[in-house]
């Protein structure tokens, strides 16, 4: 791989760029599906090439290949300055690079069963076993299960003298029981919502999710929500599950610290974002509880947003993002980080694949649990009137990331500290900064979960990547309740 970094940038250099940095990216993947007790779908890809950035008069250009001989790389890295400098022609401003000492390193991530060694075979019949205990359910009319794996071999060299090997390993799993009744569908997910639960990890995820095991109460339950109440509406403090939290942290966080959506670099799938640069360390965005980290290091744990080093050779690090409620911190890049005054990239540059140019992603975007004791149980025997909303069903927000609808999809009244009936539909609104300075509660560390998004998309062509979001369950005072689903 060495040799191939060396024919791009030895063409490049030559003609008297200032910088050029290349991505050789070995993608493999294999991802099932099953249907009501038969195969939905079943695919194994593979993808190699490479991706060439090249720097050349303060403009960018890059070109790809998935041919690596040597003449097909250095036309590759020709076409790439070409480009730089026909970009430079229409530039507003010379792109400036924050400087980042070059390294060389390893990196794989932590592992313990390499999930390509277990067969299609067997994937297959965890994932029937798993329908058929759905569809045992009287009143289950649609059992959905998959199952994804992923590996991700990298090798990022740059004219400064970056080598950089990392190997990533992607597990996810997780299904679905639905039920109709006439023009009503009530759904129930396991253990989360829009393909289960993804982290970095191997096989080992997959058996410590108890799939099996959960699969008839999921049926059980998205039959239960057909005679379930309605949720009522009105102003309601609400208590969130970590699922659901994690995807109001990547919505209502995440999307608007993107610092190349604030500049307006950016600005597809609803994203400029209300968090303008007069913000940084002024605005309130959440109470004293709340705070929010940026954590790409493998100690945060083994989330899609985990990393050595990033698609420009800046190493993981950890930004707080919110600091007891103070917004603090954005997500950057080596170009973007001087705007805000920062002689270094927050390290959060990456692309789907070689055949994408990086940009700035989410890395794990979690909330820190709360420091003292607190369970979800004894959070609801603290909650006198109010309802837990459980699994992500629905979501709507606008494109500066401030107003914002979100259904789930199951519900609970509380009264007196105690769960009493079971709603269906149950949503929830309101503006950012508003919502999260009415949390009052979260729970501790036990009740901590990081999540996995692995299908995030941003940018044009559209690039569908991973985030993770750690969260505990939390409570929320005065929130608009039940507007969502009217008349269902």
């Amino acid at each position: 791989m060495k040799q191939i970094a060396d024919w791009a940038l030895n063409v490049v250099m030559q003609r008297g760029t200032s910088y050029v940095d290349l991505r050789i990216v070995d993608d493999r993947s294999r991802a099932l599906a099953t249907k009501n007790g038969k195969i939905g779908s079943a695919s194994v890809s593979e993808s190699l090439g490479v991706g060439i950035r090249v720097l050349a008069d303060g403009a960018w250009g890059f070109s790809a290949s998935d041919d690596l001989s040597r003449a097909a790389v250095e036309a590759t890295a020709a076409r790439a300055l070409e480009i730089a400098k026909a970009s430079a022609r229409v530039k507003q401003h010379d792109v400036q690079l924050a400087p980042e000492k070059p390294v060389t390193a390893e990196w794989t991530s932590t592992y313990k069963i390499d999930p390509f060694t277990t067969s299609v075979e067997q994937n297959l019949d965890l994932l029937l076993k798993i329908d058929s205990e759905l569809r045992s359910v009287a009143g289950v009319t649609l059992a959905e299960t998959n199952m994804q794996f992923r590996r991700e071999e990298q090798w990022y060299f740059s004219s400064d003298g970056a080598n950089i090997h990392q190997t990533k390993f992607v597990t996810g799993a997780g299904y679905t029981a639905l039920a109709f009744a006439g023009t009503e569908i009530q759904k129930r997910s396991y253990p989360n919502s829009f393909g289960g639960q993804y982290q970095n990890r191997g096989y080992e995820l997959v058996e410590e999710l108890k799939l099996v095991e959960n699969a008839r109460r999921i049926g059980e339950e998205a039959v239960a929500l057909l005679k379930a109440d309605k949720c009522p509406e009105g102003k309601f403090d609400i208590i969130l599950d970590s699922s659901q939290l994690g995807l109001q942290i990547h919505e209502s966080v995440g999307h608007p610290i993107e610092l190349d959506r604030v500049l307006g670099m950016e600005a597809n799938f609803a994203g400029t974002s209300f968090l303008t640069l007069d913000k940084l360390r002024k605005l309130r965005y959440g109470s004293d509880l709340v705070n929010v980290v940026a954590d790409a290091r493998e100690q945060h744990g083994p989330g899609l947003g985990t990393f050595a080093y990033d698609d420009e050779g800046v190493p993981a690090q950890c930004t707080p993002i919110i600091t007891n409620g103070l917004f603090t911190g954005y997500l950057t890049s080596r170009e973007t980080a001087h705007t805000i005054g920062e002689n270094r990239s927050g390290g959060t540059l990456r692309a789907e694949n070689w055949n994408r140019l990086p940009i700035i992603r989410m890395t794990n975007i979690s909330i820190l649990p709360g420091e003292k004791p607190l369970s979800l149980e004894q959070l609801i025997a603290s909650t006198d009137h109010g309802i837990l909303m459980d699994t992500n069903k629905s979501w709507s927000i606008d494109d500066k990331r401030y107003n914002f609808q979100f259904g789930c999809e199951m519900g609970w009244e509380i009264k007196g500290g105690k769960r009493a009936r079971m709603l269906k539909n149950p949503s929830y609104s309101g503006i950012t900064t508003e919502f999260w300075n009415s949390m009052d509660a979260i729970c501790s560390r036990d009740e901590w979960t990081l999540w996995g998004t692995p299908n995030c998309g941003k940018g044009q062509p559209q690039q569908v990547m991973g985030t993770g979001h750690g969260a505990s369950p939390a409570r929320f005072r005065n929130i608009s309740v039940g507007s969502a689903y009217k008349g269902t």
